[in-house]
């Protein structure tokens, strides 16, 4: 299983006079390969802990724990590396679950023996993927859609999973937004 080149974060900000400037460059500092998925990368790029995000020129807020959902009312913006199934799919449901806790969210992880993919998930987020290189297949209660690079999909609440079922490692960026169920969404869901 081949990597996937590293990539440049440019992060921008102001001197003391209000005149643009590169704060940050170079790779992301907070990479988190999965223990529970070898192959699985999660590149921290960017969060913000409310809206409006402050516009300011405070340090890093990636300097923290992976979380896999922004905090309330925050973002964040990150870089996945996806192994090919023929590594995820040899997983047992304790690694899986390991997984999710790994990245912070323990409780998100849906997966069951007869789910249709061991990395079944759901969080309370509007989150925009791109597939960036590869390609993946998004994964749903009800259907599948394959993905190659340049496509992009709206996620909004729903149980999924992304499967990559090539040999090659795949990527996408994910911009994660906390979100909130509609009441009669949150009803069914229960």
């Amino acid at each position: 299983m081949q990597s996937l080149p590293s990539f440049k974060r440019v992060v921008t900000g102001h001197d003391a006079q209000g005149v643009a400037v590169v704060a940050m460059s170079g790779e992301t500092p907070n990479n988190f390969p999965l223990k529970a998925i070898p192959g699985t990368v999660f590149y921290e790029v960017w969060k913000s802990h409310t809206s409006p995000a402050p516009l300011n020129n405070d340090d890093d807020p990636t300097n923290s724990p992976l979380q896999l959902s922004p905090e309330l009312q925050g973002s964040v913006i990150r870089v996945v590396d996806i192994p090919p199934d023929s590594v995820q799919n040899q997983i047992s449901a304790e690694d899986a679950a390991a997984a999710f806790s790994e990245i912070g969210e323990s409780h998100a992880g849906t997966g069951k023996s007869d789910s249709k993919h061991k990395l079944m998930h759901r969080t309370e987020t509007l989150d925009y993927g791109v597939v960036t290189e590869g390609e993946v297949w998004l994964v749903l209660d009800g259907e599948e859609v394959h993905l190659k690079r340049g496509d992009i999909v709206v996620q909004r609440g729903t149980n999924h999973a992304w499967s990559n079922r090539t040999e090659a490692m795949a990527r996408m960026v994910f911009i994660l937004l906390d979100g909130r169920y509609a009441p009669e969404l949150l009803e069914v869901l229960k």
